[in-house]
Order: C-alpha cells, then structure tokens, then sequence
C-alpha cells in the first residue's frame, strides 16, 4: 500500500457536533413547507446535499424554487443556531494538530453550504490547519457520489488511495469508498454496524478517541 498523505475531514458531525442543530432546523422548516419529518428520517439523509434531501422529503414537488426556499430558511435557522459558539468536538483542535506535526496534510470535504463551512472554520478558528476546503457548491453531485472527497484529494494534489477520510454517516463512507480511499468512521450519529456496514475500516467512538495510530493503520 501506498504510505498516507492526506487526511479529508467530512464537516458535521466530525469536526462540528452540530447534529441537534440541523435536526431542529430541518424539522422546523419541513413543517414551515407542509412536510412532518421524523428524526429516524432526518438521521436517514444524513450527510446529503440540500437539493437531494430534498428530493427525497418532497419528490415531485421539489422544484428549484422550493429547494431553494428551503434550504435558504433551513440553514439560516442552522447559522442562527450555531454562531454564538460553535460546539466543535471535543479533541478537534488537538487532533488537527498532531496530524500536521505528522506532515499529513488536511483537507475539508463536506455536503454543507459554503455559508456554514466558512462560519465553522472562521468562528471555531480552525481554517489554517486546512490545505483545501471542498463544499457542496463546488461540486455537480453531493454524497454518496465521490465528487467531494475526490476534489479534496485533487486540492491537496494527492492521489485518493494515499488519502483517508474521517466520516459520520453512511452517505459519506459511501462517497469514500468510491473515491477509492480508506474511511475511518466515528459513531457521533449512527451506529457503528451501520458505518461499518458500508465500507468503513474501523469505526471510533468520537473524534477524541482517534490516534495517529489509528490514522496511519495499513
């Protein structure tokens, strides 16, 4: 095997345990549009841009002009939630650290609006640990399509099979998988039978458990 290069950190749910937020924000705007959403549901779509989630709750009535009404009300609502103190994971900061002092370069690739990254990295000032930041606007097709994680690695000018992928939700690891990358799961919103189940090599409980052990295992 190729020796490890580049770690692609996915955005909620690792590096941001922001999962309570999108749920009130996406339960409360579904209803705002006609639509009762469960949080089995909301845990379903996990990890997916906007325009699929979409698709999904509201199938042939998820026009562009309701997509975009509703993800502009839902992350609003998100942004709201958040910006008085962004609840990065525990051991993030230090995490981030000994990966670089570990000449791993790091990455950002997530299915978020470049709005909510840039208040993450900015207001939770961890931006400069990263090379390259990859959002759904960047991208034509969000998780579990690989095209986020390998504009990531494309960014980081390192070839997916020399890059790890850090994820929470089935969709992600999916996305992972086909970009032909190694997935180390973390447990924060599923289950980790259902990470596992889906091509993650080995599943942690939260982002503090992670060793650079753990990272650099063949």
């Amino acid at each position: 095997m190729l020796p490890l290069r580049a770690v692609i950190f996915d955005m909620d749910g690792v590096l941001v345990l922001s999962g309570p937020a999108h749920w009130i924000a996406w339960r409360d705007t579904a209803l705002a549009f006609g639509r009762e959403l469960s949080h089995p549901e909301f845990l379903g779509f996990n990890g997916m841009t906007n325009q699929d989630i979409c698709a999904k709750l509201w199938r042939e009535r998820a026009t562009s002009t309701l997509v975009a009404a509703v993800a502009d009300q839902k992350e609003k609502a998100y942004r709201e939630a958040v910006h008085a103190n962004v609840p990065l994971a525990p051991g993030c900061r230090e995490l981030l650290s000994t990966l670089r002092r570990n000449a791993l370069l790091l990455a950002v690739g997530t299915s978020g609006p470049k709005e909510n990254v840039d208040l993450v990295l900015d207001r939770g000032a961890i931006r400069p640990f990263f090379g390259g930041v990859v959002h759904a606007g960047l991208v034509q097709r969000g998780k579990p399509a690989p095209d986020i994680f390998l504009a990531a690695a494309q960014l980081l000018q390192v070839p997916p099979a020399q890059c790890l992928v850090v994820e929470d939700a089935p969709s992600g690891v999916l996305a992972a998988v086909a970009a032909g990358m190694r997935v180390l799961g973390v447990a924060t919103n599923h289950e980790p039978a259902e990470l596992l189940d889906v091509g993650a090599a080995t599943v942690l409980p939260d982002l503090a458990a992670i060793t650079i052990a753990h990272v650099l295992a063949k």
